[in-house]
């Protein structure tokens, strides 16, 4: 497979001084089209502002990224728009993540008419497409996100990503938040979406059992820093860092 991203010597630093070290510092990882790469690591490892550099929410210090062959890191106007068409995010809390004045139609239309994509019959016909392909109804459409279960808001930030046709999803703690059975559900819906629409994820978590069932390969972070990088089989088999060790020792004994 070939690579649709790569980074080098990757610094994100918040400005904090001398006395407090770069939240990322010097990561390098490849993402293979097609694959799921999990990011992985306790809280504060960096693992977050990984993916919100990629997706420039946040500038990177130092260090280069290149998407699909392109530098991302110097883009602006409307070459960072149409590199946010394809690369998109989900985050781990949809309640937050979710305008509650909206209704659910014009949430996950909001990225189709931004990019011009469809007109508005067309675009209302691609939003109930959307909402089946996630597993919601076409008749949700018109309510609020306060009136949906937690994995049914998931389901609704999933769709809204989606609207845009990308070819990339970071998905950021994308099913900590979720009880066991609906996370697998929701797991499983990603591994269906990433089949039929041929999507590559950045699956950024600190559970190594959702990421066991999802993952292709691992990157561990520990203090800013990749620690150790391994196919998902390999990791788990026979983890080399005391890190994946011990990510691995506090899975909970949780029938899936």
């Amino acid at each position: 497979m070939t690579a649709l991203l790569d980074i080098r010597d990757l610094v994100v630093d918040y400005g904090a001084g001398n006395a407090h070290p770069a939240a990322v510092d010097g990561v390098s990882l490849t993402i293979a089209r097609g694959e799921t790469l999990a990011l992985v690591g306790e809280s504060g490892s960096g693992k977050t502002s990984v993916g919100r550099a990629i997706l420039r929410l946040v500038e990177p210090a130092a260090g280069t990224m290149r998407f699909d062959g392109t530098d991302i890191s110097t883009l602006a106007g409307d070459a960072l728009r149409r590199f946010r068409r394809r690369a998109q995010v989900v985050f781990q809390d949809p309640k937050a993540s979710l305008d509650p004045r909206m209704r659910v139609g014009d949430i996950v239309r909001e990225g189709i008419a931004i990019h011009r994509l469809a007109s508005h019959a067309k675009g209302d016909l691609r939003v109930t497409h959307l909402l089946e392909e996630v597993g919601l109804s076409a008749a949700d459409v018109g309510r609020f996100p306060h009136e949906f279960s937690g994995g049914e808001r998931q389901r609704i930030a999933i769709a809204r990503a989606l609207a845009v046709e990308p070819e990339f999803l970071v998905l950021d703690e994308a099913v900590s938040a979720l009880d066991v059975l609906v996370r697998r559900q929701v797991l499983e819906l990603l591994a269906r979406l990433q089949a039929a629409r041929g999507l590559t994820y950045l699956f950024i978590a600190h559970d190594l059992a959702a990421v066991e069932r999802i993952a292709t390969r691992v990157a561990v972070m520990h203090a800013g820093r990749i620690v150790e990088t391994a196919e998902t089989a390999t990791l788990f088999s026979a983890p080399a860092s005391p890190e994946a060790q011990a990510l691995l020792a506090a899975i909970p004994k949780i029938p899936w």
